[in-house]
Parts: structure tokens; C-alpha cells; sequence
């Protein structure tokens, strides 16, 4: 089933309440449009993420390739229990530092991508090295990117570059604090789509080289540990 407006109302009504109590009562709301559309996406991904990458797991699961709606209140117990954004995750592993692709939604807007959230320093170190070297993988992420219009490199980048006299198509790359691609849908009405998930697929795979990109230079920044 695809999501719906309900489901919007939903997400807002949980956090502006933020209540325990409530959330349980309405249990079979957050279940039923919330959940079950969640997993219903992961499980329609799953060839396209397998074709990308057949040890990326999708697991249509809260807590695995679903986010949590709550949020871990040790970490800020003065902070609200519940949000009203939704997530899901697809990648090797969550503890691996590997990057992944993703999806996210709330009621006041709909993205998704491939990377990550926060890049270790070692792994952009690993990047910023198969850049300069003109690895083939990096070559073939490059034209991936430039073959596409959905996706834009997040902007967070260094204010002076470190490498002023590369060419700018390496410099966007090269100046970057953290790697993600991302696609912010302009269109929320293709949230309440049945094809949704086709289009995230095509999307994905049209990035694969960039995907494989990432993985390679975080593999790269392990090999030392993997070495132990």
C-alpha cells in the first residue's frame, strides 16, 4: 500500500502529542500507515538494491532497514520523544561506517540518496586519493553523475580549497567535508504514488558507479583494521 495523507497526519499528531501512552493506543495506526508502507518499499527495492550491490540488505523491519519514529531520549532526555520524520536505510551494514542508500520523508518534504549522513575523515582521505590518482572507479562515478539530473553533491565543503589549481569538475569532489548524494522531490504527491518505488530504483542504479565509488575508498580506509 502506498502512503497517504494519513499518514502524514499521523506523523504530526504522534510528535505534537509525544506521549508514550497515546503512541500505544494508536498502535495500529503508526502499524498500519506508517510501517506497513515503509516495509512494502524496502521489499519492492530489494532486486534493484540487489543488482546494484546483492550485499546490501533489505530488511523491511523497524530497527533494521526502517527507522524508529522515537528517538533514543538518553542521548537528549530533554528532547521530544517522537518525530514526525521517516526514514529507511539500505547498505552492507549499519556498524561498518559503509555507505548506503536512502530514503526519507515527513510532512514537509521528501528526498533520498547514497552516502552518508557523516564520512570519516579517513574514508574522504581514501577518496580524495583515488581522485587525484584518476582511478578508473572514480572516472566512472564521475560520468554517472555528470549523466544525471536527480542527484546533487551535498554543498558542505571546505572554504578555501586545499587544491586550487585542479580542474573544477575534481575540485567539487575534492573540497568536500562529507560525501552524499542527494535528491530533494519537489513533487510530494509521488509520496502517495504506487510508483514510488520504481522511480527510486531507476535512480539508485543510475548512480551505482558512484555507490561503488564510496565503497571502494571506504574498504580502502579499513584495510589497515581488516589487516589486525
Amino acid at each position: 500500500m502506498p502512503f497517504s495523507e494519513e499518514t502524514l497526519e499521523f506523523l504530526v499528531r504522534n510528535k505534537l502529542t509525544d506521549s508514550r501512552e497515546w503512541f500505544h493506543e494508536h498502535r495500529e495506526e503508526y502499524e498500519r500507515l506508517v510501517v506497513e508502507p515503509l516495509a512494502e518499499l524496502v521489499t519492492e527495492l530489494a532486486p534493484a538494491m540487489a543488482e546494484i550491490d546483492p550485499a546490501i540488505m533489505c530488511i523491511p523491519k523497524v530497527g533494521k532497514s526502517i527507522s524508529r519514529v522515537w528517538r533514543d531520549t538518553r542521548r537528549g532526555p530533554e528532547l521530544p520523544i517522537f518525530r514526525d520524520v521517516m526514514w529507511i536505510t539500505l547498505l552492507r551494514s549499519k556498524q561498518s561506517e559503509l555507505p548506503g542508500y536512502w530514503f526519507e520523508f515527513s510532512p514537509r518534504l521528501v528526498r533520498w540518496g547514497c552516502g552518508w549522513y557523516q564520512t570519516d575523515p579517513r574514508i574522504m582521505a581514501q577518496m580524495r586519493g583515488l581522485i587525484l590518482s584518476g582511478d578508473r572507479l572514480w572516472k566512472g562515478a564521475l560520468r554517472a553523475y555528470g549523466a544525471q539530473e536527480a542527484f546533487v553533491l551535498e554543498n558542505e565543503r571546505y572554504k578555501r580549497s586545499k587544491y586550487p589549481d585542479e580542474p573544477p569538475e575534481r575540485r567539487e569532489w575534492l573540497d568536500l567535508k562529507s560525501a552524499c548524494l542527494t535528491h530533494y522531490e519537489p513533487d510530494l504527491e509521488l509520496l502517495f504514488s504506487s510508483e514510488l518505488a520504481q522511480r527510486l530504483a531507476e535512480d539508485f542504479k543510475s548512480i551505482a558507479p558512484v555507490y561503488e565509488f564510496f565503497l571502494e575508498s571506504t574498504l580502502r580506509a579499513q584495510l589497515p583494521e581488516r589487516r589486525r
